[in-house]
């Protein structure tokens, strides 16, 4: 068995151990559970010996030998080695490069208008957004830091929190100009935008959720405009198509600016999500990473002046 076959097939081994069946091994290696079992039997093969045994029962469920068992620990963490390394050899490579993911309506509405501030203090150091609205394996893409939004828990991941944020709606000067919009109770027959950027199972804020914090009937928070872009969710606001439901660490430079108008800013209802910077903890002795983590925990210090 070549030296790029034997890895496979042990890859295929630990995964189908982990999930013992191939049809999860092969959804996880995005191969087809046949191939899952042609590598695990040219393994049994190779070292002469069986892996796996089918527990009984109605459900197909394999359940590694004894000597496999013995053997995953070993298995696991050689793989964990050699990612290791493989994140060792591309920073090598890198060259003064830090790969940093960030969602893409932040990148747009925070990181990047304060960007330059960090290239003038790290002139040596040349960024590279990764933007993604999922979450991304940091060793697979070779990733040094990020921001994530969310309850502060990602697996495999040190998670500082950044900034917390409140949940206000907000529209243009020009349409407050021309509605009546002097109580919540005014948003009755105004278009209102959605942000379905993330799943609201995870607390995200919905006009739901606000209407009902503010004591607000009559407003029919299932209609409106639904748009799975935060940034783009402050732009149709900007350009008057209707009343968003702003998330305040995003919407902060257009308030600021007066391209957009906080409304009833009696009512604060503060989002359960926050920002947070992560990092792999074995990386921490990074520079750059370091440099950068601290540099974002600066900024995230000029908070909106509506923020408490």
């Amino acid at each position: 068995m070549s030296s790029p076959v034997y890895l496979n097939a042990l890859r295929a081994f630990e995964a189908a151990a982990r999930h013992q069946s191939f049809a999860g091994a092969a959804k996880e290696l995005n191969v087809t559970s046949a191939a899952v079992g042609q590598l695990v039997r040219g393994l049994e093969d190779w070292v002469g010996a069986p892996l796996f045994t089918r527990a009984p029962g109605g459900k197909v469920r394999l359940v590694p030998t004894e000597a496999a068992q013995l053997a995953l620990p070993d298995i696991r963490a050689g793989f964990d080695r050699l990612s290791l390394g493989i994140s060792k050899l591309q920073e090598a490579s890198a060259q003064g490069t830090l790969t940093v993911t960030v969602s893409p309506a932040f990148a747009a509405k925070w990181l990047l208008p304060r960007i330059e501030r960090f290239h003038v203090a790290w002139p040596e150091t040349d960024v590279r957004l990764d933007t993604n609205h999922k979450a991304v394996d940091f060793v697979a893409q070779g990733i040094d830091i990020g921001v994530r939004y969310g309850l502060g828990s990602w697996d495999g991941l040190t998670a500082e929190k950044l900034m917390e944020e409140e949940v206000y709606p907000v529209c243009s000067p020009a349409l407050l100009r021309k509605s009546r919009l002097k109580a919540p109770q005014d948003l009755a027959g105004q278009m209102l935008i959605h942000d379905l950027s993330i799943d609201s199972s995870t607390g995200f804020a919905t006009w739901e959720a606000w209407c009902r914090h503010a004591g607000v009937s009559g407003v029919s928070t299932e209609r409106g405009m639904r748009i799975n872009n935060s940034a783009a969710v402050l732009q149709a606001a900007v350009d008057g198509q209707g009343v968003a439901l702003a998330r305040s660490v995003m919407a902060c430079d257009d308030v600021v600016s007066g391209r957009l108008v906080r409304l009833f800013p009696e009512q604060r209802f503060h989002s359960p999500l926050a920002y947070y910077v992560v990092y792999r903890p074995e990386c921490i002795s990074k520079p750059k990473l370091v440099a950068f983590r601290d540099w974002l925990f600066a900024e995230a210090k000029f908070r909106c002046p509506d923020d408490k």
